[in-house]
């Protein structure tokens, strides 16, 4: 019996890694001498880089970069094991994890950090960039990103403005003279698992600006202010798929460094050889933090579960459930919830794996029942 273990990360708690190993020992409970393939996957959020390095044979390096407020952090970053390609991750450089609850601010927050990643790639020769943009506290539109590649802002008066969000309305005029050249030389996608706009209800302020701290008064004065800053170029990257990501660095990648975006799990799993690996699965295992409604708009789960053959059985663990979750049920057989008591999530989080691996042991008691 062979079975596909490919969940996503369980936000907070538990990396795909460890969430996949978990399902697993649950699962040896009642398979012992099954062929695990353990295959866990990300859709372009925290935790992405690792997995397409894995995949890559690649090694990771730890980079020193400008912080989200200038300060100097470790940035871990990867090359493929033939150094032509570099994977890349927003959150390194200005995550939310690496700002503390009180201090948020995506106004405030500087993207130069992930410049600096771009160019250490540049100066190592690679030919091609994966870029995540997922888990960022910023929203400044890619624009400290593009300062630390060369490009310089002013404003009415000529004089330069420091490139941060909150400064995104005074900008009347951009320099790109000094970009780095090699960019145009070099493949950049940009991996993401959303398609926002950049501007708009559907936009980059409107949707992600709260959960980083922007308050609701704000944002539609900092969507003006997006909106109006991109109106200066030619190329209008504003409406595009992904270019509300990352607090606008879609847009920035896009327009800057001439970048494609690309749904990060299709990215993911074109990179891991899912559809070849589930090819004759038996039994396949998906999963992420909570499962709802959102999940089936291209979220790993669903992703995977695309790449299942026809007679698999197709499980989702998962920490919680939310409204909406019959929607997975036209791809994913059965959905099985961890969390086993009621509790603050101070509480919760320390024992996701042993919820885990006994929401994976029971499942598996069930399924053995079956004929194989």
């Amino acid at each position: 019996m062979k079975i596909v273990i490919a969940p996503d990360s369980y936000k907070e708690s538990l990396t795909a890694q460890e969430v996949a190993k978990a399902i697993q020992t649950g699962f040896a409970t009642a398979f012992p001498d099954a062929d695990y393939r353990l295959l866990p996957v990300g859709d372009g959020g925290e935790g992405t880089i690792p997995i397409l390095a894995q995949a890559s044979n690649g090694v990771m390096e730890e980079v020193q970069v400008t912080g989200p407020f200038g300060e100097p952090v470790t940035a871990k970053m990867a090359f493929s094991a033939d150094r032509t390609r570099a994977f890349i991750e927003m959150a390194e450089a200005c995550g939310l994890h690496l700002v503390p609850l009180e201090k948020r601010d995506p106004l405030a927050v500087s993207t130069a950090g992930v410049g600096e990643l771009m160019r250490h790639a540049l100066d190592i020769g690679v030919r091609e960039m994966i870029i995540g943009v997922g888990g960022s506290a910023s929203h400044d539109g890619g624009i400290g990103m593009a300062s630390a590649l060369g490009a310089h802002f002013y404003n009415l008066r000529g004089e330069a403005v420091p490139a941060l969000g909150g400064n995104l309305g005074d900008i009347s005029s951009v320099s790109l003279l000094d970009m780095d050249a090699r960019l145009a030389e070099t493949t950049i996608r940009i991996a993401a698992d959303v398609e926002n706009p950049l501007c708009g209800a559907n936009g980059a302020a409107a949707i992600f600006g709260p959960q980083k701290g922007l308050p609701n008064a704000k944002i539609t004065n900092i969507d003006n202010a997006m909106r109006g800053f991109y109106s200066i170029f030619k190329q209008d990257v504003r409406e595009l798929p992904g270019s509300g990501a990352g607090g606008g660095m879609g847009a920035g990648l896009m327009l800057f460094a001439g970048a494609k975006f690309e749904p990060g799990i299709e990215l993911v799993l074109r990179e891991l050889r899912m559809k070849e690996v589930c090819a004759d699965a038996d039994i396949i295992v998906v999963g992420e933090g909570r499962m709802d409604g959102q999940t089936i708009f291209g979220k790993a789960p669903i992703g995977v579960a695309n790449c299942a053959p026809e007679n698999a059985t197709v499980i989702g663990i998962c920490g919680s459930i939310g409204d909406g979750i019959d929607a997975v049920y036209s791809k994913i057989d059965a959905v099985f919830p961890t969390i086993a008591t009621a509790g603050t999530l101070a509480e919760i989080l320390p024992k996701t794996r042993e919820n885990i691996e006994r929401t994976a042991r029971n499942v598996a008691v069930l399924l053995k029942g079956r004929v194989w």
